[in-house]
């Protein structure tokens, strides 16, 4: 009888939980061959191509990133955009891990956002994690992340406090492009060509793939340092 109640849970949750992501508005296809999956502020100079779907919460975000990233390149989509949903009041919802939206684009090269000297931390998908910046010791809430802006000639050391804990320095130089940064594994393989896979690896300190961290910081919550 145990074994049989365990069975039929079972088969509820995955029924009740499952999560789908699905291509589900399409307009037009790029032939382009663009690895990069970006995320972008404002849309206006970029085509757009179509819609993904993403209907259903999973804490592995690798592997719903490598879902929508397959699906972007199936019609050559570089760029992608949360998309507002609205209410039947004309406001709009508040975001949503369980069910959300992103249009897909193609951008040019020119087009593309530019951010340099900015840190990204992103925390862990499940449990509060403890860091300290320098002297200052700071708790990240969980499906966080910390946006740090970086100064030329000032280094940052950016440690997770454990026993055997890692740290990391980061430093402000001219002209350096927006770094990404987990505070946790992502159990990400090195060579794992979805979505370019590791950079750098320090202990618990992951540094991520510009693709995969602008899509983390679009469904996570900004968490202010003060």
């Amino acid at each position: 009888m145990r074994k049989l109640l365990f069975l039929l849970n079972a088969l509820y949750c995955q029924f009740f939980y499952l999560q789908t992501i699905t291509l589900n508005k399409v307009d037009k296809i790029n032939d382009n061959k663009d690895k990069i999956l970006y995320k972008i502020s404002e849309p206006s100079k970029s085509e757009f191509l179509g819609e993904i779907l993403v209907n259903g919460f999973s804490n592995d975000d690798v592997k719903v990133f490598g879902e929508i990233y397959k699906k972007a390149k199936q019609i050559g989509a570089n760029t992608f955009f949360l998309k507002s949903i609205e209410n039947v009041d004309g406001t709009f919802q508040n975001f949503n891990p369980a069910y959300y939206i992103l249009s897909l684009y193609y951008t040019k090269t020119a087009d593309l956002d530019s951010e340099e000297n900015v840190t990204y931390l992103v925390s862990s998908s499940d449990k509060k994690q403890k860091i300290a910046i320098n002297d200052d010791n700071f708790e990240m809430l969980p499906r966080h992340f910390l946006k740090i802006k970086l100064k030329n000639n000032e280094t940052l050391t950016v440690s997770t406090r454990k026993l055997l804990g890692s740290s990391v320095k980061l430093a402000g130089k001219e002209g350096q492009p927006s770094l990404y940064f987990s505070l946790s594994d992502f159990k990400v393989r090195s060579n794992d060509s979805i979505y370019g896979g590791i950079n750098f690896k320090s202990g618990d300190i992951t540094g991520l793939e510009k693709s995969f961290g602008m899509f983390l910081t679009t469904i996570y919550t900004e968490q202010k340092k003060d």
